[in-house]
Protein backbone atom coordinates (compact mmCIF):
# COMPACT_ATOMS: atom_id res chain seq x y z
CA UNK A 1 0.00 0.00 0.00
CA UNK A 2 1.62 3.74 -0.86
CA UNK A 3 1.85 5.63 2.10
CA UNK A 4 -0.13 8.22 0.48
CA UNK A 5 -2.91 5.95 0.74
CA UNK A 6 -1.92 4.65 4.23
CA UNK A 7 -1.97 8.28 5.66
CA UNK A 8 -5.62 9.06 4.19
CA UNK A 9 -6.80 5.89 5.70
CA UNK A 10 -5.46 6.93 9.57
CA UNK A 11 -7.06 10.88 8.33
CA UNK A 12 -10.72 8.81 8.46
CA UNK A 13 -9.80 7.00 11.45
CA UNK A 14 -9.10 10.27 13.17
CA UNK A 15 -12.66 11.91 11.81
CA UNK A 16 -14.56 8.45 13.21
CA UNK A 17 -12.76 8.86 16.27
CA UNK A 18 -13.94 12.77 16.55
CA UNK A 19 -17.50 11.37 16.16
CA UNK A 20 -17.29 8.80 19.12
CA UNK A 21 -16.88 5.48 17.05
CA UNK A 22 -14.52 3.16 17.97
CA UNK A 23 -11.55 3.89 15.36
CA UNK A 24 -8.42 3.65 17.46
CA UNK A 25 -4.77 2.59 15.87
CA UNK A 26 -5.76 -1.02 16.19
CA UNK A 27 -8.97 -0.67 14.11
CA UNK A 28 -7.40 1.09 11.64
CA UNK A 29 -4.75 -1.07 11.00
CA UNK A 30 -7.19 -4.05 10.53
CA UNK A 31 -8.60 -2.09 7.88
CA UNK A 32 -5.42 -1.56 6.21
CA UNK A 33 -5.16 -5.44 5.81
CA UNK A 34 -8.97 -5.63 4.87
CA UNK A 35 -7.98 -3.66 2.08
CA UNK A 36 -5.73 -6.76 0.56
CA UNK A 37 -8.87 -8.29 -0.08
CA UNK A 38 -11.15 -5.76 -0.50
CA UNK A 39 -10.57 -3.03 -3.73
CA UNK A 40 -10.30 0.50 -2.61
CA UNK A 41 -12.14 1.68 -5.77
CA UNK A 42 -15.54 -0.44 -4.95
CA UNK A 43 -17.04 2.07 -2.83
CA UNK A 44 -19.47 -0.30 -1.52
CA UNK A 45 -17.22 -3.01 -0.83
CA UNK A 46 -15.38 -0.57 1.42
CA UNK A 47 -17.89 1.16 3.17
CA UNK A 48 -18.92 -2.33 4.74
CA UNK A 49 -15.51 -3.21 5.42
CA UNK A 50 -14.81 -0.57 7.14
CA UNK A 51 -18.33 -0.24 8.99
CA UNK A 52 -18.14 -3.61 10.10
CA UNK A 53 -14.85 -2.71 11.70
CA UNK A 54 -15.09 0.60 13.15
CA UNK A 55 -18.95 0.05 14.60
CA UNK A 56 -19.85 -1.67 17.26
CA UNK A 57 -23.46 -0.75 18.51
CA UNK A 58 -26.80 0.29 15.69
CA UNK A 59 -26.60 3.73 17.06
CA UNK A 60 -23.02 4.44 15.51
CA UNK A 61 -24.92 3.19 12.02
CA UNK A 62 -25.75 6.69 11.10
CA UNK A 63 -23.14 8.96 12.25
CA UNK A 64 -20.66 6.48 10.68
CA UNK A 65 -22.62 6.59 7.12
CA UNK A 66 -22.56 10.31 7.47
CA UNK A 67 -19.12 10.83 7.79
CA UNK A 68 -18.52 8.14 5.25
CA UNK A 69 -20.53 10.00 2.57
CA UNK A 70 -18.79 13.38 3.86
CA UNK A 71 -15.48 12.09 3.48
CA UNK A 72 -15.91 10.31 -0.43
CA UNK A 73 -18.75 13.43 -2.05
CA UNK A 74 -17.50 15.60 -4.44
CA UNK A 75 -18.18 19.36 -3.94
CA UNK A 76 -21.03 20.71 -5.55
CA UNK A 77 -19.22 24.38 -6.98
CA UNK A 78 -17.21 21.78 -9.35
CA UNK A 79 -14.17 22.27 -7.32
CA UNK A 80 -12.22 19.14 -6.91
CA UNK A 81 -11.03 18.03 -2.98
CA UNK A 82 -9.69 14.50 -1.86
CA UNK A 83 -11.18 11.80 -1.03
CA UNK A 84 -11.34 8.31 -0.04
CA UNK A 85 -12.10 6.74 -3.37
CA UNK A 86 -9.84 9.09 -5.17
CA UNK A 87 -6.93 8.80 -2.89
CA UNK A 88 -6.96 5.18 -3.59
CA UNK A 89 -7.06 5.28 -7.21
CA UNK A 90 -4.21 8.44 -7.03
CA UNK A 91 -6.79 10.39 -9.42
CA UNK A 92 -6.93 14.19 -7.63
CA UNK A 93 -5.14 15.79 -5.53
CA UNK A 94 -3.71 16.32 -1.90
CA UNK A 95 -5.49 14.85 1.27
CA UNK A 96 -8.46 17.27 3.10
CA UNK A 97 -7.75 19.04 6.15
CA UNK A 98 -10.61 17.99 8.69
CA UNK A 99 -10.55 20.26 11.86
CA UNK A 100 -9.95 17.85 14.86
CA UNK A 101 -12.54 17.20 17.21
CA UNK A 102 -12.64 19.72 19.79
CA UNK A 103 -11.12 18.51 23.30
CA UNK A 104 -13.75 17.69 26.15
CA UNK A 105 -14.66 20.65 27.68
CA UNK A 106 -12.47 22.76 25.50
CA UNK A 107 -14.45 26.82 25.20
CA UNK A 108 -16.16 27.20 21.72
CA UNK A 109 -13.99 29.62 19.22
CA UNK A 110 -14.92 33.51 19.25
CA UNK A 111 -18.34 33.71 18.14
CA UNK A 112 -19.00 30.58 17.80
CA UNK A 113 -22.35 28.79 19.43
CA UNK A 114 -21.82 26.28 22.61
CA UNK A 115 -22.22 22.65 21.19
CA UNK A 116 -24.77 20.94 22.64
CA UNK A 117 -23.62 17.72 24.08
CA UNK A 118 -25.41 15.40 21.73
CA UNK A 119 -24.44 16.76 18.73
CA UNK A 120 -21.46 15.26 16.77
CA UNK A 121 -18.37 17.30 15.95
CA UNK A 122 -19.02 18.95 12.85
CA UNK A 123 -16.49 17.76 9.32
CA UNK A 124 -14.45 21.00 7.72
CA UNK A 125 -13.65 19.92 4.47
CA UNK A 126 -10.81 22.10 3.17
CA UNK A 127 -10.41 22.13 -0.35
CA UNK A 128 -7.02 22.31 -1.40
CA UNK A 129 -4.55 22.56 -5.01
CA UNK A 130 -2.29 20.82 -6.71
CA UNK A 131 -0.51 21.19 -10.23
CA UNK A 132 -2.37 18.20 -11.21
CA UNK A 133 -6.04 19.95 -11.00
CA UNK A 134 -4.32 21.17 -13.98
CA UNK A 135 -4.10 18.28 -15.87
CA UNK A 136 -7.37 17.24 -15.45
CA UNK A 137 -9.20 19.66 -17.42
CA UNK A 138 -6.32 20.04 -20.17
CA UNK A 139 -7.37 18.64 -23.37
CA UNK A 140 -5.48 15.43 -24.61
CA UNK A 141 -4.38 16.82 -27.71
CA UNK A 142 -2.47 20.05 -25.89
CA UNK A 143 -0.30 17.64 -23.06
CA UNK A 144 3.38 17.98 -23.38
CA UNK A 145 5.38 14.87 -22.95
CA UNK A 146 5.48 14.79 -19.27
CA UNK A 147 1.94 15.16 -18.58
CA UNK A 148 1.20 12.50 -20.92
CA UNK A 149 3.19 10.47 -18.59
CA UNK A 150 1.24 11.75 -15.52
CA UNK A 151 -2.20 11.36 -17.32
CA UNK A 152 -1.30 8.08 -18.73
CA UNK A 153 -0.60 6.70 -14.81
CA UNK A 154 -4.16 8.84 -13.49
CA UNK A 155 -5.87 6.75 -16.49
CA UNK A 156 -4.78 3.15 -15.68
CA UNK A 157 -5.55 3.93 -12.09
CA UNK A 158 -9.20 4.55 -13.07
CA UNK A 159 -12.00 2.68 -11.43
CA UNK A 160 -14.87 1.63 -13.44
CA UNK A 161 -18.01 0.20 -12.60
CA UNK A 162 -21.04 -1.00 -14.92
CA UNK A 163 -24.53 -0.69 -13.65
CA UNK A 164 -25.88 -3.74 -13.07
CA UNK A 165 -29.45 -5.38 -15.10
CA UNK A 166 -31.80 -7.40 -13.55
CA UNK A 167 -32.06 -11.31 -15.16
CA UNK A 168 -34.60 -13.74 -15.52
CA UNK A 169 -32.47 -16.05 -12.95
CA UNK A 170 -33.80 -15.89 -9.20
CA UNK A 171 -31.73 -15.74 -6.10
CA UNK A 172 -32.23 -15.62 -2.50
CA UNK A 173 -32.93 -12.60 -1.51
CA UNK A 174 -36.16 -10.15 -0.01
CA UNK A 175 -38.14 -10.13 -3.62
CA UNK A 176 -41.96 -11.15 -4.08
CA UNK A 177 -41.59 -14.53 -5.22
CA UNK A 178 -41.64 -17.47 -3.05
CA UNK A 179 -39.08 -19.68 -2.79
CA UNK A 180 -40.95 -22.66 -1.13
CA UNK A 181 -37.71 -25.05 -1.25
CA UNK A 182 -36.02 -23.27 1.30
CA UNK A 183 -38.72 -22.39 3.13
CA UNK A 184 -39.64 -25.92 3.41
CA UNK A 185 -36.04 -27.11 4.56
CA UNK A 186 -36.35 -24.90 6.75
CA UNK A 187 -39.61 -25.46 8.59
CA UNK A 188 -37.70 -28.98 9.07
CA UNK A 189 -35.55 -27.14 12.18
CA UNK A 190 -39.11 -26.25 13.79
CA UNK A 191 -40.73 -29.99 13.04
CA UNK A 192 -42.43 -29.17 9.83
CA UNK A 193 -44.05 -25.83 10.94
CA UNK A 194 -43.20 -22.97 8.68
CA UNK A 195 -42.60 -20.07 10.97
CA UNK A 196 -41.11 -17.85 7.90
CA UNK A 197 -41.43 -17.40 4.11
CA UNK A 198 -38.42 -17.68 2.25
CA UNK A 199 -38.08 -15.29 -0.79
CA UNK A 200 -36.28 -14.67 -4.14
CA UNK A 201 -35.25 -12.25 -6.01
CA UNK A 202 -34.12 -11.50 -9.85
CA UNK A 203 -30.26 -12.00 -10.22
CA UNK A 204 -28.10 -9.32 -10.61
CA UNK A 205 -25.19 -9.14 -13.87
CA UNK A 206 -22.75 -6.84 -15.02
CA UNK A 207 -24.06 -5.26 -18.68
CA UNK A 208 -21.53 -6.37 -21.58
CA UNK A 209 -19.46 -3.48 -23.07
CA UNK A 210 -19.10 -3.08 -26.89
CA UNK A 211 -16.93 0.07 -27.35
CA UNK A 212 -16.15 1.05 -31.11
CA UNK A 213 -13.66 3.65 -31.79
CA UNK A 214 -12.91 6.27 -34.49
CA UNK A 215 -8.58 6.28 -35.19
CA UNK A 216 -8.94 8.40 -38.68
CA UNK A 217 -6.50 11.26 -39.47
CA UNK A 218 -9.34 13.99 -37.68
CA UNK A 219 -8.91 11.67 -34.55
CA UNK A 220 -4.89 11.67 -34.51
CA UNK A 221 -4.00 13.98 -31.32
CA UNK A 222 -6.91 11.92 -29.10
CA UNK A 223 -5.58 8.41 -30.55
CA UNK A 224 -2.89 7.50 -27.93
CA UNK A 225 -4.92 8.95 -24.96
CA UNK A 226 -7.88 6.69 -26.37
CA UNK A 227 -6.31 3.59 -26.78
CA UNK A 228 -4.79 3.79 -23.24
CA UNK A 229 -8.38 5.16 -21.76
CA UNK A 230 -9.60 1.79 -23.71
CA UNK A 231 -6.81 -0.74 -22.44
CA UNK A 232 -7.95 0.59 -18.88
CA UNK A 233 -11.44 0.11 -19.07
CA UNK A 234 -10.60 -3.42 -20.63
CA UNK A 235 -8.74 -4.06 -17.78
CA UNK A 236 -10.67 -2.63 -15.14
CA UNK A 237 -14.31 -3.14 -15.95
CA UNK A 238 -15.98 -7.00 -13.98
CA UNK A 239 -17.72 -7.20 -17.18
CA UNK A 240 -17.70 -8.94 -20.67
CA UNK A 241 -16.20 -5.97 -23.24
CA UNK A 242 -15.39 -6.34 -27.20
CA UNK A 243 -13.63 -3.92 -28.62
CA UNK A 244 -13.16 -2.27 -32.44
CA UNK A 245 -11.36 0.19 -34.08
CA UNK A 246 -12.81 1.56 -37.23
CA UNK A 247 -11.45 4.53 -40.16
CA UNK A 248 -12.73 3.42 -43.84
CA UNK A 249 -12.86 -0.61 -41.96
CA UNK A 250 -13.63 -2.10 -39.31
CA UNK A 251 -10.98 -4.34 -36.83
CA UNK A 252 -11.39 -6.06 -33.79
CA UNK A 253 -8.96 -5.50 -31.15
CA UNK A 254 -10.45 -7.25 -28.01
CA UNK A 255 -7.92 -9.85 -27.68
CA UNK A 256 -4.75 -7.20 -28.37
CA UNK A 257 -6.28 -5.01 -25.52
CA UNK A 258 -6.26 -8.38 -23.18
CA UNK A 259 -1.96 -7.88 -22.89
CA UNK A 260 -0.47 -7.00 -19.05
CA UNK A 261 1.37 -4.61 -20.61
CA UNK A 262 0.05 -1.76 -21.90
CA UNK A 263 2.58 -0.16 -24.55
CA UNK A 264 2.84 -4.05 -26.29
CA UNK A 265 -0.66 -3.70 -25.95
CA UNK A 266 -1.13 -0.91 -27.59
CA UNK A 267 1.57 -2.03 -30.34
CA UNK A 268 0.24 -4.90 -31.09
CA UNK A 269 -3.19 -2.81 -31.83
CA UNK A 270 -1.12 -0.62 -34.09
CA UNK A 271 0.40 -3.73 -36.03
CA UNK A 272 -3.41 -5.03 -36.80
CA UNK A 273 -5.10 -1.94 -37.78
CA UNK A 274 -4.20 -1.43 -41.86
CA UNK A 275 -6.45 2.06 -41.86
CA UNK A 276 -4.57 3.70 -39.45
CA UNK A 277 -5.20 7.33 -39.23
CA UNK A 278 -6.80 7.23 -42.51
CA UNK A 279 -10.51 8.60 -43.77
CA UNK A 280 -13.30 7.66 -41.97
CA UNK A 281 -16.72 6.10 -43.31
CA UNK A 282 -18.74 5.53 -40.09
CA UNK A 283 -21.52 4.02 -41.77
CA UNK A 284 -19.79 1.12 -43.67
CA UNK A 285 -17.98 0.62 -40.49
CA UNK A 286 -21.47 0.32 -38.73
CA UNK A 287 -22.78 -1.93 -41.21
CA UNK A 288 -20.05 -4.37 -41.30
CA UNK A 289 -20.23 -4.51 -37.69
CA UNK A 290 -24.36 -5.10 -37.57
CA UNK A 291 -23.43 -8.08 -40.19
CA UNK A 292 -21.36 -9.80 -38.48
CA UNK A 293 -20.77 -8.99 -35.04
CA UNK A 294 -24.13 -7.52 -33.49
CA UNK A 295 -25.81 -11.15 -33.14
CA UNK A 296 -22.21 -12.13 -30.90
CA UNK A 297 -21.60 -9.17 -29.22
CA UNK A 298 -24.96 -7.01 -28.05
CA UNK A 299 -27.00 -9.72 -26.48
CA UNK A 300 -27.93 -9.75 -22.98
CA UNK A 301 -28.93 -6.00 -22.74
CA UNK A 302 -24.90 -4.51 -24.02
CA UNK A 303 -24.03 -0.72 -23.40
CA UNK A 304 -22.24 1.03 -26.58
CA UNK A 305 -19.54 3.14 -26.46
CA UNK A 306 -18.85 5.05 -29.94
CA UNK A 307 -15.72 7.44 -29.74
CA UNK A 308 -15.89 9.81 -32.82
CA UNK A 309 -15.86 13.58 -33.63
CA UNK A 310 -18.16 12.64 -36.35
CA UNK A 311 -16.43 13.55 -39.58
CA UNK A 312 -17.84 11.44 -42.08
CA UNK A 313 -17.01 10.57 -45.74
CA UNK A 314 -19.78 8.23 -46.23
CA UNK A 315 -23.65 8.84 -47.53
CA UNK A 316 -25.86 9.84 -44.77
CA UNK A 317 -28.84 8.14 -45.83
CA UNK A 318 -26.73 4.47 -44.89
CA UNK A 319 -24.89 6.54 -41.51
CA UNK A 320 -28.69 6.96 -40.88
CA UNK A 321 -29.71 3.42 -41.65
CA UNK A 322 -27.21 1.50 -39.36
CA UNK A 323 -27.31 3.74 -36.36
CA UNK A 324 -31.02 3.25 -36.40
CA UNK A 325 -30.52 -0.59 -36.25
CA UNK A 326 -27.48 -0.42 -33.79
CA UNK A 327 -29.66 1.46 -31.45
CA UNK A 328 -32.66 -1.58 -31.46
CA UNK A 329 -30.04 -4.03 -30.82
CA UNK A 330 -28.15 -2.26 -27.86
CA UNK A 331 -29.28 -1.28 -24.20
CA UNK A 332 -27.87 2.09 -24.67
CA UNK A 333 -25.79 4.31 -27.54
CA UNK A 334 -23.42 6.21 -25.66
CA UNK A 335 -21.95 8.77 -28.40
CA UNK A 336 -17.85 10.13 -26.45
CA UNK A 337 -16.89 13.15 -28.52
CA UNK A 338 -13.83 14.82 -28.13
CA UNK A 339 -14.60 17.92 -29.58
CA UNK A 340 -17.90 18.47 -27.63
CA UNK A 341 -15.16 19.70 -24.84
CA UNK A 342 -14.55 22.88 -26.15
CA UNK A 343 -17.31 25.59 -25.25
CA UNK A 344 -18.07 26.91 -28.60
CA UNK A 345 -18.55 23.46 -30.51
CA UNK A 346 -22.37 22.43 -31.98
CA UNK A 347 -22.60 19.09 -33.83
CA UNK A 348 -22.63 20.54 -37.63
CA UNK A 349 -20.46 17.32 -39.17
CA UNK A 350 -22.76 16.03 -41.54
CA UNK A 351 -21.94 12.22 -39.88
CA UNK A 352 -22.47 13.86 -36.77
CA UNK A 353 -26.35 15.89 -37.08
CA UNK A 354 -27.21 12.24 -38.83
CA UNK A 355 -26.37 10.28 -35.98
CA UNK A 356 -27.52 12.64 -33.64
CA UNK A 357 -31.16 11.02 -33.57
CA UNK A 358 -30.07 7.53 -32.65
CA UNK A 359 -27.80 8.00 -29.62
CA UNK A 360 -28.88 7.91 -26.19
CA UNK A 361 -26.01 10.06 -24.54
CA UNK A 362 -23.30 12.24 -26.13
CA UNK A 363 -20.29 12.63 -24.04
CA UNK A 364 -16.98 14.69 -24.07
CA UNK A 365 -13.87 12.40 -23.68
CA UNK A 366 -11.42 15.02 -24.11
CA UNK A 367 -9.33 15.38 -20.71
CA UNK A 368 -9.24 13.63 -17.66
CA UNK A 369 -11.77 15.16 -15.97
CA UNK A 370 -14.20 13.46 -18.69
CA UNK A 371 -13.08 10.21 -18.39
CA UNK A 372 -13.78 10.60 -14.30
CA UNK A 373 -17.91 11.62 -15.04
CA UNK A 374 -17.95 8.53 -18.05
CA UNK A 375 -16.89 6.38 -15.17
CA UNK A 376 -19.28 7.89 -12.96
CA UNK A 377 -22.03 7.69 -15.67
CA UNK A 378 -21.54 4.44 -16.56
CA UNK A 379 -21.90 3.72 -12.68
CA UNK A 380 -25.56 5.27 -12.24
CA UNK A 381 -26.78 3.61 -15.60
CA UNK A 382 -30.50 3.72 -15.36
CA UNK A 383 -31.98 -0.51 -15.02
CA UNK A 384 -34.79 0.23 -17.81
CA UNK A 385 -33.94 0.96 -21.52
CA UNK A 386 -34.05 4.50 -22.44
CA UNK A 387 -37.07 6.06 -24.32
CA UNK A 388 -35.67 5.55 -27.95
CA UNK A 389 -36.21 9.49 -29.57
CA UNK A 390 -36.83 7.58 -33.31
CA UNK A 391 -39.53 6.08 -35.17
CA UNK A 392 -38.28 2.70 -35.97
CA UNK A 393 -40.76 1.98 -38.34
CA UNK A 394 -43.23 4.63 -40.34
CA UNK A 395 -46.64 4.04 -39.71
CA UNK A 396 -49.47 2.30 -41.70
CA UNK A 397 -51.47 3.79 -43.81
CA UNK A 398 -55.36 4.39 -43.04
CA UNK A 399 -57.51 1.85 -43.99
CA UNK A 400 -54.37 -0.79 -43.61
CA UNK A 401 -55.50 -2.43 -41.37
CA UNK A 402 -59.37 -3.20 -42.96
CA UNK A 403 -57.48 -5.07 -46.22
Amino acid sequence: MSGQLLGNVLVFGRVLRGLGLDAGPDRMVDLVEALDHVPIGRKRDFAHAARALCVRRPEEIARFEKAFEVFWRKPPDGETAMDLRSLGERRRFRRPAFAPAPLPGAAPPDGAEPADADTPPVLHLTLTYSAQELLRRKDFGELTGEELETVTRAIRQLAWELARRRTRRLEPGDGRALDLRRTLRNSLRHGGEVLEWKRRRPRAKARPVVVLADISGSMERYTRMLLLFLYALARGLDAPIETFLFGTRLSRVTRELEGRDPEEALAQVARSVPDWSGGTRIGDALAEFNLRWARRVLGRGAVILLISDGWDRGEPEGLRAEMARLQRSAHRVIWLNPLLGAPDYEPLARGMRTAMPFVDDFLPVHDLASLEDLARHLEQLPIDRPLRRQQTRPPAPAGAAAR
